[in-house]
């Protein structure tokens, strides 16, 4: 009996050090979480990201979808087509650094409805325009309000998403994104070719004010929760996984801008993640925002089968390489990394077949299998940024990535779209993107070199 009960005591012991109380939002009881959860306080704060990247994609890809119509409204070239998606990046880029700030420092759920908000006004203007000039002007006030909510939203998924459900809940946020943007080039070309390219910037307000009020239902977490869970989980002698509201991981840093940038860049897998990323943004901007007028041009299809193949063919690799890649990486955390840089590869060669392959079905297999491996890369290299970036700076690591990666994907379309008037083929211009991309997985391969101490050290909120 003694035996038993030295056992049953024990049990009771093991159990009470996987589940214990954590103080989860400021002002509220605290919540019981087991140890190793990825994801401890439920998906709902991950949907309703997504959400948000799944509606700025569709509303910025409607545009696509539509151009040839919008071309022939306008008359406008290929050139100025492309002008119109890298001017609206750049105006994002201006503010992303101050959004990053903010996001450090702010209540992060206000933020990221108020963002939402705001576009989904100023979105209707797209369906107002007359002129190329008006139509340029609302797509750059567009495109400084679209990119703004991802260093917020960023720094709330790394702080409900601990370690083991990190690279899912950044995978899925990142896997809205890009459905986004085949969704939004079929929408765009059906509704040109049905009920005319305007009606869909009307229609796209609606869920977007719907959107901004879902994310007022997530709670604000403290701030640096998921990094105290990650050593938590990984070391026993952790005995309060909820961090000191007085800690450096938890507050605010008070250095000027400039400071915390070079703290950030001094962060040796940062700059090969960020680098990575970038350049696969920019190949994967380019070839979203020309393909249903490749699929048009090379194969003679009609408007609305342009973008329904194109759009549908990234859909499914997006979905595809979204969910295998993230489980891969949250269940091989330590080499998120390499699996990035090895699936951003894996994209890069099939996209080498979709851009030279001239039969459709082979060249619409290749094009699925170039999504996959971007989506797989993209979803575990998002996670390693942030968990390279201590708690109390993540939210200027994310503005820092997304202003890159946006440049990167701002570049993309007016750079295909000048070899393209260059060349007077888009199956050339395409062609501009694969080296980079090359190069692109070489320079994140070696950043799994030093992943393994930076994410160490951004545990301890250096």
């Amino acid at each position: 009996m003694i035996g038993r009960a030295r056992r049953t005591n024990a049990s009771l012991n093991d159990e009470s050090e996987q589940i214990r109380q954590v103080t989860a939002y400021p002002g509220r009881p605290p919540v019981s979480v087991r140890r190793g959860t990825g994801a401890p306080f439920g998906w709902w704060p991950a949907v309703c990201i997504a959400l948000v990247a799944a509606i700025d994609r569709v509303e910025y890809n409607l545009l696509a979808g539509a151009l040839p119509t919008i071309q022939k409204e306008f008359g406008f070239s290929d050139s100025a087509g492309g002008a119109i998606a890298t001017a609206g990046a750049i105006a994002a880029i201006i503010l992303l650094l101050p959004a990053g700030k903010l996001a450090d420092t702010g209540k992060r759920t206000w933020t990221v409805s108020a963002i939402v908000a705001v576009w989904a006004l100023l979105t209707i203007g797209t369906g107002l325009a007359g002129s190329y000039a008006t139509l340029f002007a609302v797509r750059v006030l567009l495109g400084a309000a679209g990119q703004l909510y991802n260093p917020p939203s960023s720094s709330l998924l790394g702080d409900l998403y601990p370690g083991p459900g990190r690279a899912r809940a950044y995978g899925y946020e990142r896997m809205a994104y890009f459905a986004g943007l085949p969704i939004g080039v079929i929408a765009g070309g059906a509704l040109a070719q049905t009920v005319g390219w305007r009606t869909g910037f009307f229609l796209i307000a609606v869920p977007g004010i719907l959107i901004a009020a879902l994310v007022l239902t997530v709670r604000e977490p403290v701030r640096g929760l998921g990094d105290h869970l990650a050593r938590w989980y990984t070391d026993s002698t952790t005995k309060h996984p909820t961090p000191d509201p007085t800690s450096p991981t938890s507050s605010a840093p008070d250095a000027p801008m400039r400071a915390q940038l070079a703290t950030l860049l001094r962060i040796r897998t940062l700059r090969s993640v960020i680098t990575g990323l970038s350049i696969l943004f920019f190949g994967l901007g380019g070839l979203f925002f020309w393909m249903p007028s490749f699929y048009a041009r090379e194969f003679a299809l009609p408007e609305a089968s342009a973008a329904a193949i194109g759009g549908g063919a990234g859909l499914v690799g997006i979905v595809a390489g979204i969910l295998t890649g993230s489980r891969l990486g949250d269940r091989h955390h330590g080499h998120r990394v390499a699996i990035g840089g090895w699936s951003l590869l894996f994209g890069t060669a099939f996209l080498a077949g979709a851009v030279t392959v001239p039969v459709l079905a082979p060249q619409v297999v290749c094009f699925t299998l170039a999504n996959i491996g971007f989506a797989a890369a993209i979803a575990n290299l998002t996670a390693a940024n942030a968990d390279v970036v201590a708690a109390h700076r993540r939210g200027l690591g994310f503005a820092v990535l997304q202003m890159l990666v946006t440049l990167g994907g701002a570049l993309g379309p007016w750079l295909i779209g000048l070899a393209s008037d260059a060349s007077g083929s888009l199956r050339w211009a395409y062609t501009v993107v694969l080296l980079p991309l090359v190069i692109g997985s070489l320079i994140v391969l070696r950043g799994q070199r030093t992943y393994p101490r930076d994410a160490a050290a951004a545990l301890t909120g250096q």
